[in-house]
């Protein structure tokens, strides 16, 4: 019963409303079905299927409200998560900052699912372990990786007529390779669209060729420096400053996009004129779903234009208060930039430092975003447009609202894989001035 079609969905949610005697309710279905396998240390440790299908009711009695769920369907079943909802509301204090939930709405449906990617089979998951597994032992590497896939989808509907429903897939990797005595370590992630465009037999040629370059790595001052990050190096970071396009946080003068004296600077230049970043539902390579939490309709939402701040998330409580619009949170952040690879950066490159990724970033000043983390998987100096020996890893202090203010040249935007950020996000690889690590790591 995990993926359920439209008309399934509806019949049970149309149930659902139909059994409220609150003053207004909205029942969301949810279901899944995700596979994975995981291994280590050149071995399977893990592989299964997971299913699920949950649904929860929200009621409200004035202000007051409550919220139930469950994952049993028939009538009875239905009648008691109404009758726990709608008494949890009525014990409930009211909510000085409750809205009324949405009118109806059309939503524009984007292309989320991949029938490429739903089919996935535990033999193409082991295949896949296989192909990463096998090419390391034959160079005497190690592999530890993980390789998550599913389909879902999600179904809504409210006492005011509105309805939403969509099913999704998704599929990321990521493996990690070490050398044999853990001193050099090399690291690739992709997240696509269409499981039938992935081999996993090419990619981890690019893990197998760090891991084996980045082996006796030379210590290097900590200081400022050119470097070049790999976008799910930057995708760290980037996702941590997108915390604070928060309206109200602004104007309330929690955020590096407070004014001082009051307000936001929507509006005003914050970054070098290269940034521009934008949240489109529909983007072929990174589509999410076309409504947010609350069913509000996503837009293609501008979000900095030429380094403007062109626009901040508006709740619509914070929008009702300012005189605003409201806006959909966004479901993915697609960064431009141009057409030259990784490698074309390099080449462009006098010295600096390459990073294939930034892990356990920490905030240290939220109203500068100043971040702290390490580098890992792959660090190296490159001088003379040539990579020329692995670098010990460092930790960094570096905000990324001033590394974006210092950009050199930005490449050919990726989708970005692994666990930087649960937001859909393209990233374009980036050179940048005067990055600043503040002492060596021994993180490998």
């Amino acid at each position: 019963m995990s993926i359920l079609t439209e008309a399934q969905a509806k019949t049970i949610l149309d149930k659902v409303i139909a059994l409220s005697k609150a003053d207004e309710c909205t029942a969301t279905l949810q279901g899944s079905i995700e596979g994975n396998i995981r291994f280590a240390l050149n071995n399977i440790s893990t592989s299964g299927v997971v299913t699920d299908t949950s649904l929860s009711v929200a009621v409200a009695f004035g202000k007051r409200s409550g919220m139930a769920s469950i994952n049993e369907f028939d009538d009875a079943a239905l009648e008691r998560v109404v009758r726990r909802a709608e008494d949890l509301a009525r014990l409930a204090p009211e909510n000085p900052e409750f809205m009324p939930i949405i009118d109806k709405q059309t939503y524009t449906p984007s292309n989320t699912f991949n029938a490429n990617t739903a089919a996935i089979t535990p033999e193409f998951r082991a295949q896949v372990a296989a192909d990463s597994i096998n090419p390391c032992k034959a160079e005497k590497l190690i592999a530890a990786g993980f390789l998550e896939d599913g389909q879902s989808f999600v179904a809504f509907a409210n006492s005011k007529g509105n309805f939403g429903y969509q099913q999704a897939t998704g599929f990321n990797y990521t493996c990690t390779v070490r050398t044999e005595d853990g001193r050099g370590s090399g690291w690739v992630g992709h997240a696509l669209e269409d499981a039938a465009t992935f081999k996993a037999s090419h990619v981890i040629e690019i893990a197998k060729r760090k891991a084996l370059a980045s082996h006796e790595a030379k210590a290097l001052e900590p200081g400022k420096y050119t470097v070049i990050l790999e976008p799910a190096a930057a995708a760290g970071l980037i996702s941590f400053m997108m915390n604070f396009f928060d309206a109200r946080s602004a104007d309330e003068g929690r955020s590096f996009l407070s004014k001082k004296g009051g307000g936001n600077k929507l509006g005003e230049l914050v970054f070098d004129p290269q940034v521009n970043l934008v949240a489109d539902p529909w983007h072929p390579e990174a589509p999410v779903m076309p409504w947010d939490g609350e069913g509000m309709p996503r837009t293609k939402l501008p979000i900095i234009r030429n380094g403007k701040i062109a626009n901040l998330s508006y709740s619509r409580f914070w929008a009702q208060k300012q005189g605003k619009q409201p806006n959909a949170r966004p479901g993915n952040l697609l960064m431009s930039g141009g057409n030259k690879s990784i490698a074309d950066l390099v080449k462009g490159t006098s010295k600096g430092i390459l990073l294939t990724r930034t892990w356990y970033i920490r905030m240290v000043d939220p109203q500068t975003v100043l971040l702290t983390g390490l580098t890992r998987d792959g660090t190296f100096y490159i001088e003379n447009g040539e990579i020329k020996y692995p670098v010990k890893n460092f930790r960094f202090n570096e905000s990324p609202v001033i590394m974006l203010n210092n950009i050199d040249e930005l490449g050919k935007p990726v989708r970005v894989a692994g666990d930087e950020s649960s937001m859909v996000m393209m990233i374009p690889p980036m050179r940048l001035r005067d990055f600043t690590f503040t002492s060596l790591s021994d993180a490998v």
